[in-house]
């Protein structure tokens, strides 16, 4: 894999992944709209661990507060920060006991279709439009209660299909359910934590089976880039969301699924010349 193309998984990693426009779907698209090899799991994952990083920075916050309410509840005392993180793990159960079975049964690789991500990004666009549309914003974290946070996490386990977007379908579901736009992106965010911490340690032992010492570097590499861009980009969503709409980012993505879909009926799928 070449420097070139290490940075562009980076960079589109840090800017895709917590943006409702489909980090994993874009990471597909990469290779095959200029030809390249797939990049693979492996670095897909790689690149997700520097976002970790980059939102654990962003919301320290919130982490620390979940942390110590953790601790807490060995006293059997529930606080705020005690509550956001059982529904954290609440919402995380789906995705965990789906994504374990995508990975078993080798459903995950055959999902990474530029056709299924060409549909997803466009159909997940108009649905992200219309929940945004039609939500109220009455809702704050603090009203979140335990069916909340189920259905929530029940609509992440979506986005184990590459195009529909992690953030963009849990933020989707937040919306139908009222909740202000810069709090269901909030918690959006904080969902992602366990899910791309797992990920993580999967890849990880992957890696050390592999003692491929370029691919190590290769890894290292992407991962540090992802945080950076990761990081200006969780800046610069919540900021928006606090006194705008996700409107920019569903017509993106009905723009992208529209085009990717004449690319493939139309053109063949080929290669776009200037990209590779």
């Amino acid at each position: 894999m070449t420097l070139q193309h290490i940075i562009l998984l980076a960079i589109v990693q840090g800017i895709t992944e917590f943006l409702p426009i489909s980090s994993s779907g874009h990471l597909v698209l990469a290779p095959a709209l200029t030809g390249s090899a797939d990049q693979g799991l492996l670095v897909d994952v790689a690149v997700h661990v520097g976002t970790l990083a980059a939102v654990l920075i962003y919301f320290w916050r919130d982490v620390f507060a979940m942390l110590g309410g953790f601790v807490r509840l060995f006293t059997g005392r529930i606080n705020p920060g005690a509550r956001l993180a059982l529904h954290i793990v609440l919402a995380t159960i789906p995705v965990i006991a789906v994504g374990f079975y995508f990975k078993v049964s080798g459903i995950e690789e055959q999902l990474r279709s530029v056709e299924i991500i060409a549909w997803t990004t466009l159909g997940f666009g108009i649905l992200l439009w219309l929940a945004d549309k039609v939500g109220m914003t009455i809702n704050r974290l603090e009203h979140m209660r335990w069916g909340g946070a189920l259905f929530i996490g029940l609509a992440q386990v979506l986005a184990l299909v590459p195009g529909t977007s992690r953030s963009g379908i849990t933020m989707t579901a937040a919306r139908f359910m009222g909740y202000e736009r810069s709090d269901a992106a909030q918690f959006s965010m904080l969902m992602s934590i366990p899910v791309i911490l797992g990920a993580g340690l999967l890849a990880g032992i992957d890696l050390h089976q592999t003692g491929d010492i370029n691919l190590t570097e290769d890894v290292l590499l992407a991962a540090g880039l992802s945080f950076i861009t990761a990081l200006i980009a969780i800046a610069l969503l919540m900021s928006w969301l606090k006194r705008s709409s996700f409107t920019p980012f569903a017509i993106y993505r009905i723009l992208l699924g529209g085009g990717l879909l004449v690319w493939i009926y139309v053109y063949g799928g080929a290669p776009l010349p200037f990209l590779s």
